[in-house]
């Protein structure tokens, strides 16, 4: 099956779930459950999800077991976006062609809603009857917290109008991007009841992944289609920061990401089983107008 069918097919099946999860814990607050549905359920790549199926299937396990790992990476990541685009962090008025949450409603209800969207997807792994349950509660909380995402997007911040050398640039989105799209392999992996050595594989695949799509995003934010990408372009030069376009030049920043995915397909070629659906998406990440 291409990669166009299986990424409708996930994103379908983690929206239903993610929908579902939002009816059942629904709380006292309509306005809440408004801003949780608004930044949740607003489209988007799915990527995530999808690289949680798309490992879990090549490994053997069934979609079912992956279901909660999917929503779980998915709630981290949008609670990101909501958090990334406040004022005191990118400030951004638009996501995904909208209005960003903080726009849309309130400064507050934009807070509460990312801290809603970070607990929900412990809940829904805390709930995981798997045997990996566990394993996949730390994947997520390493990926997320003080040791991946958030200290990422504190190194962001911090490196806002500073000279970056390459090596660092790759240590901030090794973090902020990269961890948690090397959890949502890694708990795919898990869930499948992977081996050690299937699983550090797997881990250099993503991280090569996590960090052409940067790579790609910083291009994007240089020569993208503002409607395409859903928000204004432009602002990693209006915020002064430091991009792969900026230290590399395009051209570079292009065989950057080259370079990248052919390094993520080649880690694929050690393991059995079928990854050309890991392959595609390698390709597609560097490929995107979005």
């Amino acid at each position: 099956m291409q990669l166009k069918q299986l990424t409708e097919i996930y994103a379908t099946r983690v929206d239903a779930a993610l929908t579902g999860l939002l009816a059942d814990t629904a709380g006292c607050s309509p306005l809440l459950q408004e801003a949780l549905s608004y930044s949740l359920l607003n489209g988007g790549k799915r990527l995530r999800p999808l690289l949680v199926y798309a490992t879990g299937q090549a490994l053997g396990a069934s979609p079912e077991s992956c279901d909660r790992p999917a929503m779980a990476v998915e709630l981290i990541h949008a609670y990101s976006l909501v958090h990334d685009d406040l004022p005191a962090m990118d400030d951004d008025d638009l996501r995904r062609g909208r209005p960003t949450c903080h726009k849309a409603f309130d400064e507050a209800t934009a807070i509460l809603t990312g801290d809603a969207l970070q607990t929900l997807a412990f809940e829904v792994l805390a709930d995981d009857q798997q045997p990996a349950a566990l394993a996949l509660v730390q994947t997520l909380a390493q990926a997320s917290g003080t040791r991946g995402m958030v200290a990422g997007q504190m190194l962001d911040l911090q490196g806002e109008g500073q000279q970056l050398t390459l090596e660092q640039l790759e240590q901030l989105h090794n973090h902020k991007t990269g961890a948690l799209i090397r959890a949502a392999v890694r708990m795919g992996a898990l869930t499948a009841g992977a081996t050690a050595t299937t699983l550090n594989t797997l881990d250099t695949y993503a991280a090569a992944l996590g960090l052409a799509f940067q790579v790609q995003d910083d291009l994007l934010d240089i020569k993208g289609d503002a409607a395409l990408l859903g928000k204004k372009t432009g602002a990693d030069a209006l915020l002064h920061k430091a991009t792969y376009p900026g230290l590399l030049g395009v051209e570079g920043a292009e065989q950057k990401a080259l370079a990248l995915v052919e390094h993520a397909c080649e880690c694929l070629n050690n393991l059995p089983g079928d990854w050309d659906c890991l392959r595609e998406l390698a390709a597609w990440s560097i490929s995107r107008n979005f």
